[in-house]
């Protein structure tokens, strides 16, 4: 089996898959997904990045982050998003390695990371992010679904505000969805 390597560029621009252990819908739970954005919230604070997109689904997220500039650190920002989100939270029980290594088992260890190599690979990335609810059959449109940055972006004016009502053909080329 090839080994994964990642990708660490100081100020890199990144797309990220983060899943719950098993699948379990519990991300917007009302508590949950205050929880979440308390996460994200105090990990900013102490260790700055910009969030260009994101949307949170029941078992998954997706997201695109900028590090600041001279910093390539996005794995202890993960962590402390996970440990934030992840305190309180009752513990999955039944895995002898989580035990060991005194894991709750609330997320999967490991996340996909893409590092975005230009800006027609970040478009690309962004409108998978906003479609995402829509693809797994939750809303009709991206404006519905209220755990995602899709409003933001209509603001920005990096979509218009009936984008989404055709699947958009670019994001078939997404690696690491789902």
């Amino acid at each position: 089996m090839p080994e994964y390597r990642r990708a660490f560029i100081a100020g890199g621009c990144y797309f990220f898959t983060v899943v719950i252990q098993d699948r379990r819908p519990i991300l917007t739970e009302p508590a949950n997904i205050a929880r979440l954005r308390e996460g994200f919230r105090r990990t900013m604070q102490a260790r700055p990045f910009q969030i260009d997109a994101v949307v949170v689904l029941p078992d998954h997220l997706h997201t695109v982050w900028r590090l600041p500039e001279g910093d390539d650190d996005y794995p202890s920002r993960w962590r402390r998003i996970k440990h934030y989100f992840s305190v309180g939270q009752a513990s999955v029980i039944g895995r002898g390695s989580l035990a060991r290594r005194r894991e709750k088992g609330i997320w999967q260890r490991r996340y996909w990371e893409h590092l975005i190599a230009d800006d027609e690979d970040w478009r690309r990335h962004v409108d998978y992010i906003h479609y995402n609810p829509v693809k797994h059959g939750y809303v009709e449109h991206p404006g519905d679904w209220p755990y995602s940055s899709f409003a933001l972006a209509v603001r920005k004016g990096w979509h218009d505000a009936d984008w989404g009502n055709v699947p958009p053909t670019r994001i078939d080329a997404v690696k690491g969805g789902e």
